[in-house]
Parts: C-alpha cells; sequence; structure tokens
C-alpha cells in the first residue's frame, strides 16, 4: 500500500521520494567494471550508454547532436527551437550566452523565439544529421504535432520525440480538435518516445498508445519554475517507480510489448543516473550537464524547452559558465574532480559493478533503502 498522509479534514497525500531520498544498496556480489554493459537499445536503434539529450538549443545543435551521437548517446533537436527559425542562429547564441540578467534574458528568449518556424529548415537539419551518421530524433510538442509531423517525417527521421511539460493520452478540448496519440502513432512506422508524466495512470495510458518510449518527469533541476509556476513538483524516485510498475502491468496485458522508460528530471550527477536506472528507467535524459561541455552551442548558457513560453516561461536561465572539459570527458571521463558531474557513465558503470550487475536491465532490479537523513 502507497504511504498516504492526511495533510487536513477529508484530503490526503501521497508520499513521494526524490532520488536524493534514495541510495542503492549493494548485492552480496561484485563485478569487474570491465565486464559491465551500459548498452542500451530503443526498438532497432543501439546505443553504447543510456543517454539521451533534452531538446533545448542550450546543448542541441546539429553538431552536437552528431557529436552526442558519435559518442554512443542521442541527441535530440528541437523542431521549434532556434535551428528551424533561423538559417543560422549562432550570433543569436552567443548573444544569449552574453547575457547576465535573469529578467532579461527571459524577455531576450521570447523574443528570438517570436521568428516563425520555417518547415524547410526543418528537412535541412535532419539531413546535417544523418549525414553525420547517428540516428536522427526530432521533438515536437504536442500543440505542434499534427502541424509538423508531416514535414518532419517526410524529411526522414528514425525516431520522433513528442515532448511537453505534461502530456496525457486523453488531452480534452473544446476549441482545437485534439491530438489523439494512439490513432497518430498506429499509423506511423518508426517508434515515437511521448512524455512527460509523473504517475502510473498517465505512464500505462501512453503506453497504450503504442509509444516505444515514455519520458518520466518534467525536466525540473534548480532552473526549472515548474513547481513555483504550475505548483507541479515531481519526486523522480517515486515517478520513475510508478512508471516501471506501469510497465510491468503492461507487460503483462499485452503479452509481452516492452515500452522503454527515459527518466526526465532532478539528474545530474553520476549517482543520480544510477539511482534512477535503479528505480526502472531504462535510460536518462540530460540537459543542463551537457550544457558544461566545450563547444556547446550556447556556450555554457542553460534554458529549458519551456523557458521561452511567450506567456508563461516556465525556466530560469543560467548564465554562461567555464566548460566542465569535453563532451567525451563529460561523458567517459576522466574527471578531475570528485563531484560526480564528469565522467557520467563511468560512474554508472562502476555502481553497477559495485553492485554486481552486468547491463542496464538486470540493475534495474538493485535494493534501494529510503535514506532522508
Amino acid at each position: 500500500m502507497r504511504d498516504v498522509v492526511e495533510i487536513g479534514l477529508g484530503k490526503t497525500a501521497q508520499r513521494g521520494y526524490h532520488l536524493d531520498d534514495i541510495a542503492i544498496v549493494p548485492s552480496r556480489r561484485t563485478r569487474d567494471v570491465d565486464d559491465v554493459s551500459t548498452e542500451w537499445k530503443l526498438d532497432a536503434y543501439p546505443f553504447k550508454i543510456p543517454c539521451v539529450a533534452h531538446p533545448s538549443d542550450a546543448t542541441q545543435s546539429p553538431d552536437s547532436v552528431i557529436a552526442l551521437g558519435r559518442l554512443g548517446g542521442l541527441g535530440v533537436l528541437n523542431a521549434e527551437g532556434l535551428w528551424t527559425r533561423y538559417e543560422d542562429p549562432t550570433k543569436i547564441l552567443e548573444e544569449l550566452a552574453s547575457l547576465d540578467e535573469e529578467a532579461d534574458a527571459t524577455k531576450r528568449l521570447q523574443e528570438v523565439y517570436a521568428e516563425p518556424i520555417k518547415p524547410e529548415l526543418i528537412g535541412e537539419r535532419v539531413r546535417q544529421i544523418r549525414e553525420g551518421g547517428v540516428t536522427v530524433a526530432v521533438r515536437v510538442s504536442p500543440q505542434h504535432t499534427l502541424a509538423l509531423a508531416p514535414v518532419i517525417l517526410d524529411a526522414g527521421v528514425d525516431l520522433l520525440v513528442i515532448q511537453g511539460t505534461l502530456v496525457s493520452a486523453e488531452h480534452v478540448s473544446t476549441t482545437d480538435e485534439p491530438l489523439n496519440l494512439k490513432e497518430f502513432i498506429a499509423d506511423l512506422d518508426l517508434p515515437v518516445i511521448v512524455g512527460g508524466c509523473t504517475d502510473y495512470k498517465t505512464a500505462l495510458h501512453l503506453m497504450r498508445t503504442g509509444a516505444a518510449g515514455v519520458i518520466v518527469g518534467v525536466g525540473a533541476d534548480e532552473w526549472s519554475t515548474t513547481d513555483t509556476v504550475l505548483g507541479i513538483r515531481v519526486p523522480m524516485a517515486t515517478a520513475i517507480a510508478d512508471a516501471a510498475a506501469a510497465r510491468r502491468d503492461y507487460l503483462d496485458e499485452t503479452g509481452g510489448r516492452y515500452v522503454h522508460l527515459i527518466a526526465d528530471g532532478g539528474i545530474a550527477t553520476s549517482g543520480d543516473i544510477a539511482k534512477a536506472i535503479g528505480c526502472g528507467a531504462d535510460a536518462v535524459m540530460l540537459g543542463e550537464p551537457l550544457s558544461l561541455a566545450e563547444g556547446a552551442p550556447a556556450g555554457g548558457a542553460w534554458w529549458h524547452s519551456a523557458a521561452s513560453h511567450p506567456a508563461l516561461p516556465r525556466g530560469g536561465f543560467c548564465i554562461a559558465g567555464e566548460p566542465d572539459g569535453t563532451l567525451e570527458q563529460l561523458l567517459y571521463g576522466p574527471a578531475d574532480r570528485p563531484d560526480g558531474q564528469l565522467n557520467l557513465f563511468g560512474g554508472l558503470r562502476r555502481a553497477m559493478a559495485k553492485c554486481g550487475y552486468r547491463d542496464v536491465k538486470e540493475f534495474q532490479k538493485v535494493a534501494l533503502v529510503l535514506d532522508r537523513s
């Protein structure tokens, strides 16, 4: 039974736990780190590490998508981002990186994202990424899926990511024709990743749409303002575990159809990655950590996709800082600091080895302990 607390007469709340509230429990066995695999496969597409990039223009350009893909992760380009609004947004990104006032930064973000999306640029960016020889994944919001998906699909992507702050399979609208995810996905012959979601029921319903992957979480980190703007805060450990329970039930329901879970929120260190997978995730979505790599498109600045919303921005602007190292060093090390922000997936491998697990799928079974000290 879920721990439920009465917060007032006639009103209860379920307890939820963040990744910081839990810790991994080693088993009776350890394993040589060279015998541990962090490989992950989504549909027909294999990856060296369980890393998916958050589709922010701060970290994801055609070149950085290619770079991450060549290093074994999955880059995701935003079809509604600067790279599909401007022929060359480099100068804009440089300007954004130089801003030093959060209020001014939000206003400037709203201004540069007011430029209309140019469909021909979507095709050009997809072509650039495909020529880089990596898996091509493009993100679109649920609100613009029906309008932009034909252009994205005609461009020849491998994976389609339908991502909003929160996505449901039962959107209700009296003003517009809502996107029917189940019908839309059924008509496609490529894998679709959808999200975010925060609970068991929503995760299960999204799985029933035929999605190959479900994003769990709303991308919250220290710069997210979803909590203060919408009052929504996601305890990621609980959200991932609930979605994993939905996946188990969906496996039984379908006779074995597996849906991948991608954790998006509260993940900044290798320990966070290990705990997210220990809760049941197949991969993690990284945002701000990738902004700290040398050569990041925004030069170290960071903002969420929702930070530029014209009426209700839900993300702060992180001032540009010095890079922590190359993208390869960020992912694979070596680390020259002990804070877990470098060698992210080397840290994951070490955690798996310390607990005696061979691969990511096995590591989802690791024991956890509640540690709220």
